[in-house]
């Protein structure tokens, strides 16, 4: 019998009854008694199952003995519209070939409930989880979004390396690359020789394209990076990742107000497009994890930002500790504030998204524009609850002088910036930009607790799977 063109789950749902289909996927549940089997069939395309209607008396005992969780089929037949309550339509099943049988009593993902605890103990099979299918589908729309919303204001995409010598936070923390033998290093005057080495140089795995990003936007207008950047800060915490996405759009010609402007726009932007297209998804992890993730993602749109100093957050933070709030890290006036104290800004103080500016030079990054008072810089975080940090931003310096008094005043090497330091010796004009944290979206956007649930294959101290 000829067969039609296969269609997917989510498609399916939404069809009119009376037509023959071709629904392919893995066994979610079987039920049923001697007469008649229920499978729930799942593709991968949407949180939801199609229901399987088997006449047992039309199969082989052996062939549906064989379908259990887990397994792979392809199931033949006419769609009708379902006389059980939970979905609209469902399939006759005509024809049934199984594809890959899977052992019930072995296979990691069970019927029941399991912890995410648990799932990350069996990364390799989370995957074709409800919650993980959800959480993906919700990031390619993202990912998709963020291209679309840059692609529609006319930014160029601009591919950033990945190997690089310059540490563009100044932290340190970065993963060196090398194809030098690590049991016989060469060595010339008591250090490393890396003339050797494969680049001729120390090179490594970049923390940030924005450094390389500012000279595309200083040639062709406005530009945004998306891609992956490294980080090798031994932090185990549910908030942070050695391997982890960045977005960070570089605009000539903007300054602080546009870059702030800019960034309201853009989460918005991504706000909205989730709850457009994602609501599906969104409702399941609403009502499995985050009976509030709708509602909160609803409260950022249709509000402005509430825009203060670093300056007037100090001094709310620490009216709050006089008030008897207690913080569990001390909060005055030049230090970096910490997810507790953003979150109290966020949540408790102004109850909407905040964007903090004008922060103490010293504990920011050197490229960021000095304020008037000599001590405070150009500088914006965007701050979101149960998140904190969810962009940071700046407009950079454009002096030529300040830039390199900056430099020289932290006590750092300009023999790998000459070439950054060149933007402001040749046509400088002010210019801004900001970077998002890709996986910090998603743990706002999905309402999941731990940013190791928000990507397909986590990379974190001591665990480096697949």
């Amino acid at each position: 019998m000829d067969r039609p063109v296969r269609t997917k789950v989510k498609d399916l749902l939404h069809s009119e009854p009376g037509q023959k289909v071709l629904a392919k996927g893995w066994v979610r549940t079987k039920r049923g008694n001697k007469q008649v089997k229920f499978i729930a069939l799942n593709d991968g395309s949407t949180v939801n199952n199609i229901q399987i209607v088997v006449n047992t008396e039309l199969f082989d005992e052996n062939l549906l003995s064989q379908i259990t969780t887990g397994a792979s089929i392809a199931v033949c037949g006419h769609l009708v519209a379902s006389v059980g309550s939970g979905q609209a339509v469902e399939i006759q099943a005509e024809e049934i070939e199984l594809y890959g049988t899977c052992d019930p009593v072995r296979y990691p993902i069970q019927k029941k409930d399991t912890s995410l605890e648990y799932l990350r103990t069996v990364a390799h099979m989370r995957l074709r989880t409800n919650t993980f299918g959800a959480v993906l589908r919700i990031r390619h729309a993202m990912a998709f979004a963020i291209h679309k919303f840059f692609n529609d204001k006319g930014f160029v995409y601009l591919n950033t390396p990945l190997i690089t010598e310059s540490d563009a936070e100044g932290a340190g923390d970065m993963f060196q690359v090398t194809t030098m033998d690590l049991a016989n290093i060469p060595m010339h005057g008591g250090k490393v020789d890396f003339s050797k080495d494969f680049f001729g140089k120390k090179t490594s795995l970049t923390v940030s394209g924005q450094l390389e990003g500012e000279l595309g936007a200083t040639a062709v207008g406005e530009i945004y990076t998306f891609g992956p950047t490294f980080r090798a800060e031994n932090s185990n915490t549910p908030r942070h990742l050695a391997e982890f996405w960045m977005i960070e759009p570089e605009m000539a010609f903007y300054d602080i107000q546009d870059d702030m402007d800019l960034a309201e726009e853009f989460v918005k932007y991504l706000v909205q497009y989730a709850l457009d297209n994602c609501m599906d998804d969104l409702s399941f992890l609403n009502d499995k994890y985050d009976n509030g993730l709708i509602e909160r993602l609803r409260s950022v749109l249709g509000i402005e930002f509430r825009r203060v100093t670093y300056t007037e957050g100090i001094e709310i933070l620490e009216e709050a500790v006089r008030g008897g709030h207690q913080f569990e890290y001390p909060v005055h006036w030049g230090t970096d504030l910490q997810s507790e104290h953003e979150r109290y800004l966020v949540e408790t103080h102004f109850q909407r998204p905040v964007i903090l500016t004008d922060f103490p030079k010293d504990i920011k990054a050197f490229y960021m524009k000095l304020n008037d008072d000599g001590k405070t810089v150009r500088g914006m975080d965007v701050l979101f609850p149960k998140i904190g940090e969810i962009i940071g931003g700046s407009e950079r310096e454009a002096s030529l002088e300040k830039l390199e008094g900056r430099i020289d005043e932290l006590g750092m090497s300009r023999k790998n910036l000459e070439w950054y330091i060149d933007t402001r010796r040749y046509g400088t004009v002010p210019h801004s930009g900001f970077g998002l944290g890709f996986e910090r979206l998603l743990l706002f956007v999905t309402g999941m607790s731990n940013i190791r649930d928000v990507i397909p294959f986590p990379r974190t101290p001591k665990n480096a799977e697949f």
